[in-house]
């Protein structure tokens, strides 16, 4: 005899767990290609996100009255803080991401409720909190490696994130040199600096940071997690909705200003492919949780979030504008499924 109960239903844990393998198994070719470009450091901030994701989700599930042993295996901790860990500067201090995602994991997850309770993508609301509250270590990032003056080695890595200085006793600030000897920053902060200082967009991109057709560095940096994207796709962990959604609305105001002011506003190339663009299309817009959930609402949702990454790029005074835009769009990600819901046959929209 078949017995059916009616909602809410319990969904197995382990299908969330394999999920979430899946997702952060697709950050490696990016994560790969951005220790390749950026260091050692990248991966010990991913490591010791981790760490206190993982740690700071046992004490909150503890003080809550339920199981660490067994809710940890969903692994949804574990992205969090790999998110984050590839969001920050490599070489920023190591309380930065162990803060930033203590941060995340007790205001962005547990506060509402835990996994599936969320409103805000957690790892953008641990990244928003440090980007305000330590301005200055999280736009620390180091030059490409190829564009140091010394890049720092293994050893090098572990002793300036956990004590501000390299075994010869070199700063982080020291680090920033490039091999011109002027303190680099990342093709968008350039981007902008040069731009409010009245240099042309010709101008601008004659600055080392600037790769073959993007940042030096980044662009690859971009592709890797494009291809990590497409394999997320091609598993069906996540359709093309919301990441064509931002990466349409990219390319099209950017598109949109840079027919009417080259000189003044940079390709649609230069930013799909600078910063955090295909981190943000693949992996941090496409949070289950968090995201819009009908078909429409998804390109709404996508659009909205590649409309505000340029408008906060370009005028905003943020260079990247990735965590603010998708915290905005979760904030309206309830009314877009409210408006697009689809309608049962033989019924009408009503709200």
């Amino acid at each position: 005899m078949t017995m059916v109960v009616s909602s809410p239903h319990r969904t197995r844990g382990d299908r969330v767990a394999r999920l979430m393998l899946l997702v952060i198994g697709c950050t490696a070719p990016g994560m790969a290609t951005l220790m390749s470009f950026f260091g050692w450091g990248v991966m010990f901030q991913v490591w010791l996100a981790i760490g206190a994701a993982l740690a700071t989700e046992a004490l909150c599930l503890s003080a809550r009255g339920r199981s660490p042993k067994r809710e940890l295996k969903d692994f949804t901790a574990v992205l969090t803080g790999v998110l984050l860990g590839l969001a920050i500067p490599p070489y920023a201090p190591w309380w930065i991401i162990v803060t930033g995602t203590a941060f995340a994991i007790i205001f962005g997850k547990h506060l509402y409720g835990g996994l599936g309770m969320n409103p805000f993508n957690p790892a953008m609301v641990g990244y928003v909190f440090l980007l305000i509250t330590f301005p200055t270590q999280m736009t620390s990032w180091t030059p490409p490696l190829s564009l140091s003056d010394a890049p720092p080695g293994l050893l090098d890595s572990i002793a300036v994130i956990f004590t501000g200085e390299t075994m010869d006793d070199r700063s982080l600030n020291a680090l920033r040199m490039g091999v011109d000897g002027f303190t680099m920053a990342t093709p968008l902060d350039a981007l902008k600096v040069d731009l409010n200082q009245g240099l042309m967009i010709s101008e601008v991109q004659q600055h080392p940071v600037y790769g073959a057709f993007a940042g030096a560095g980044w662009e690859w940096v971009n592709v890797a997690f494009l291809f990590g994207g497409f394999i997320l796709i091609q598993q069906k962990a996540i359709t093309w909705a919301i990441p064509g959604g931002v990466l349409t609305g990219i390319f099209a105001s950017s598109l949109l200003f840079n027919i009417w002011n080259p000189d003044a506003y940079a390709s649609p190339l230069f930013h799909l492919f600078s910063g955090g663009t295909m981190m943000a299309a693949f992996f941090i817009a496409t949070d289950p949780v968090s995201a819009s959930t009908t078909p429409k609402g998804r390109w709404y949702y996508g659009l909205g979030i590649g409309v505000l990454i340029y408008l906060i790029r370009t005028f905003g005074g943020y260079p990247d504008a990735v965590a603010f835009a998708v915290l905005l769009m979760n904030i309206a990600a309830p009314t877009i499924d409210l408006y697009t819901t689809p309608v049962v046959y033989g019924h009408k929209q009503e709200h």
